[in-house]
């Protein structure tokens, strides 16, 4: 597993989602969107189960693919540009460019995916769809809920890098609530889609300060459990160059399965990312993380894929509006 997390590049940190609820849906589009939206419309093959497949198989070389795509599905469903896929649009001023998004990976394997489909189905899956497809079938393999899918959203064709800002993880509570409030999600929602942080994993630059000079205190984050710390500085030397990854999950049993391991580490101060002990902490969702934490696995699974259905449908392109891609890359 050691190999397995090193490779694992692509962090599901707090601003993955914030970058989301930046503005990335469109506004206006009256369309909505429908379970199995394809079924019939591919002759004799269904899209679901191409996509399944390959998937499969992809998940099955390496579990690293979840944290991949809940990654790049927050990020296609709100980001600046739209539910549209502008993210794996290539362009010297595309969003797939900015700083902030240069450490996403797995281009190639959607590439791959829509290779597939177009080959049984051309002309006929959006590349956003196939990002929402694969994030379901990721997140039930690594042992979440097997929510209902909704489909028909369509591609775009504006992505501008000057339009990602990614806040960090030290975000208030507050703040959070106040930007998931504008897309439409509640409380309950945002702790839910924090719960996203049981899989993937964070870049030591992201809570480095945690661990050596929080808020200039010259001393570590007292909200940190003191083993935790230490465990944590092992991995993260205050002289290096913050590169080192560590699991969100800090249960290690569990830091590649859907469940909700993540909340009972925060209500027990092991939290990696700021953020994240907030919730623990914060009189606003405190009871949601106990509550969650409490439960059975599968709750949060089955929760976890009701908040991403709900976050999936925020403004999308759909009806006449957008393209259909033939290449996930580029404009038609």
């Amino acid at each position: 597993m050691t190999s397995t997390v090193t490779n694992a590049v692509l962090a599901l940190a707090l601003g993955l989602i914030f970058l989301s609820l930046a503005g990335q849906c469109y506004a206006g589009s009256s369309a909505a969107l429908e379970v199995e939206f394809y079924k019939g419309k591919c002759g004799i093959f269904d899209v679901e189960s191409i996509v399944a497949g390959l998937v499969k198989a992809k998940f099955f070389k390496g579990p690293t693919i979840a944290p991949k795509f809940m990654r790049r599905a927050l990020l296609y469903t709100v980001e600046s540009a739209g539910c549209d896929a502008s993210l794996l649009l290539i362009g010297g001023s595309s969003e797939r460019f900015a700083p902030p998004n240069l450490s996403v990976r797995g281009h190639e394997f959607i590439d791959e995916v829509k290779d597939a489909v177009e080959s049984f189905c051309p002309g006929l899956v959006s590349c956003v769809d196939i990002i929402a497809i694969a994030t379901r079938d990721a997140i039930s393999l690594s042992g979440g809920g097997r929510y209902r899918v909704e489909t028909g959203r369509r591609d775009g064709f504006n992505s501008l890098a000057e339009n990602v800002d990614l806040p960090g993880p030290q975000i208030p509570v507050s703040e959070s609530i106040a930007a998931f409030t504008r897309k439409g999600l509640n409380v309950t929602d945002m702790v839910y889609l924090l719960g996203g942080h049981t899989v993937g994993v964070a870049h030591c630059l992201f809570f480095q300060d945690r661990l050596y000079n929080f808020q200039n205190t010259g001393r570590p984050d007292p909200t940190m459990d003191l083993e935790l710390v230490r465990s944590l500085r092992s991995r993260c030397p205050q002289e290096s160059t913050g590169k080192n990854i560590v699991s969100l999950d800090q249960n290690f049993l569990s830091s590649f399965i859907v469940d909700n391991s993540f909340y009972k580490q925060i209500l027990g101060k092991r939290a990696v990312l700021q953020i994240d002990q907030q919730l623990a902490l914060d009189p606003s969702t405190r009871d949601i993380v106990t509550t969650m934490a409490s439960g059975r696995a599968s709750d949060f699974g089955n929760n976890f894929g009701e908040a991403m259905v709900k976050m999936g449908a925020i403004q999308v392109l759909a009806g006449t509006e957008g393209e259909i891609r033939k290449s996930c890359s580029f404009i038609n």
